[in-house]
């Protein structure tokens, strides 16, 4: 297809491919630039920079292409053309990809047939226009916050190569922070998308608990596992919302809620909104990088009430009970019959879930739904609650330990202090970038009530025009 943009140079049709995925789609449904041009732009970039971020663990160029041609065909056939029409994206390698083995960051499950279908998430992204050019890099079986694998390497930090990339979603927030792809999906259950957010400083979207489905994809702890998109502008994080959601039969987990567009709701801003500072838990055991991002975001939206969750510990402690006892019931066969192909770290800690007694566990699922009623009394009072997302900007890759309010802890299970509360009871969340602070960027989770993820993205939004929060360009 020779378009207007075809007649520039290459590196033009590079930039629009490394670009914001509204901009992208623009183009191609104006037929300014075909989607293979876009695709093969993508496919070279990430040939040329993803050795140096090891996001992907499968590239699927035969079918990304295949796709690409679809949406030409399609609009020179004057078809309508969808919203993300030409867009690149990859998903964490948890989700199902038809004629790929779905890894969940394993070895053990490179032994499983390939997919017969996508993942319902994958489909509605296809149906929406968009291009999808593989799998991505995560922590194994998504119990983790660092981005590292034993097998496939860790992912790495696009603005730091030294440095963690977050996970266990690392693939997705390296590949969306390296401008490999402008989009892409990951899954959290305790933070898995909101700490490479704050990594790697981009936008991540954490919806409500039954929001989105997870229709063949891997699952972790079925009672926490939200599926969500990373994007690196607030537009493209809700246009990507947008053609996720939607009820599923396929998982009986997913509310039948109406769910407005959010797209058209970013114009309104934050005017009217009610946002408070959440303290206490979330104001301790932090670096002056993380309060820093917290203050900035609340003078931008005008947020000076800080308010307290209680028992927020106590919720955090509760959370570790029923990941680790869920997380031991999905993999009893496993660690039963394969054992020395886990992650040594990984196996520990779901044996050791394996052994939790029965009252401890109930004990846990039962001050969830005490804590979850607190949390909304808070919403009568307020539409959004600020927080950090980490305690610290990205550590350096293998670090073990660091020090917070003057205690040196352990890294791993330390990382998610200020997202496994959240997680806990399901609340929809934005993870925005805060820039400034230091070398390395760091996050703020802006927390709504359920249901309301138009409302925590306007005021990302209205962070974003503020100037306040954006996304780094990458070193890479």
């Amino acid at each position: 297809m020779n378009a207007t943009v075809t007649e520039h140079s290459p590196t033009t049709i590079a930039e629009l491919a490394a670009g914001p995925a509204l901009a992208i789609a623009e183009a191609v449904r104006a037929g300014r630039v075909s989607a293979r041009a876009i695709c093969e732009a993508t496919l070279a970039r990430i040939v040329a920079v993803d050795p140096h971020l090891n996001a992907f663990t499968h590239v699927t160029a035969v079918r990304a292409l295949a796709e690409a041609d679809a949406v030409d065909t399609a609009r020179a056939a004057g078809a309508a053309l969808g919203p993300l029409a030409g867009v690149p994206f990859a998903v964490k390698n948890l989700f199902d990809l038809k004629g790929l083995a779905t890894l969940a960051g394993s070895k053990i499950n490179a032994d499983r047939p390939p997919a017969g279908r996508d993942a319902t998430l994958v489909e509605r992204m296809v149906a929406a226009g968009a291009i999808c050019l593989g799998a991505l890099n995560m922590g194994e079986y998504a119990y983790d916050f660092t981005g590292e694998n034993v097998h496939a390497g860790s992912s790495r930090n696009p603005h730091d190569l030294g440095h963690m990339s977050g996970g266990s979603s690392g693939g997705s927030g390296s590949a969306v922070g390296g401008k490999l792809v402008p989009l892409s999906l990951g899954s959290d259950t305790n933070g898995s998308i909101r700490v490479p957010s704050s990594f790697c400083g981009i936008f991540g979207l954490k919806p409500t608990y039954g929001r989105l489905s997870r229709a063949r994809s891997f699952p972790f702890v079925a009672s926490l596992d939200h599926l969500g998109p990373f994007a690196r502008t607030v537009a493209d994080l809700a246009a990507t919302y947008d053609a996720l959601v939607g009820a599923d039969a396929d998982d009986p987990a997913v509310a039948d809620i109406e769910a407005r567009p959010t797209l058209p709701e970013l114009t309104r801003g934050a005017g009217g909104l009610r946002v408070g500072i959440l303290g206490g838990w979330f104001a301790r055991q932090g670096t002056p990088q993380a309060y820093d991002a917290v203050a900035r975001a609340a003078a931008a939206l005008d947020a000076t009430r800080i308010v307290e969750l209680p028992e927020v510990e106590r919720a955090r402690a509760s959370a570790y009970v029923i990941t680790m006892a869920e997380g031991a019931a999905l993999h009893r066969d496993r660690l039963r019959d394969r054992p020395a192909d886990f992650d040594p770290a990984v196996r520990e800690r779901l044996l050791a879930g394996a052994v939790l007694p029965a009252g401890m566990i109930v004990k846990a699922q039962n001050f969830r739904r005490w804590f979850h009623d607190r949390a909304l009394e808070l919403f009568t009072e307020f539409d959004v609650l600020i927080a950090p997302a980490t305690p610290v900007p990205a550590p350096r890759s293998g670090q073990a330990t660091f020090v917070l309010d003057g205690k040196e802890m352990l890294v791993r299970p330390n990382i998610g202090i200020y997202t496994q509360p959240i997680s806990f009871i399901g609340l929809p969340v934005v993870a925005a970038p805060i820039p400034g602070g230091g070398p390395l960027p760091i996050g703020v989770q802006l927390i709504a009530a359920p249901w309301r993820e138009d409302t925590a993205l306007r005021a990302a939004r209205a962070l974003e025009v503020a100037g306040v929060a954006y996304a780094p360009e990458p070193v890479v």
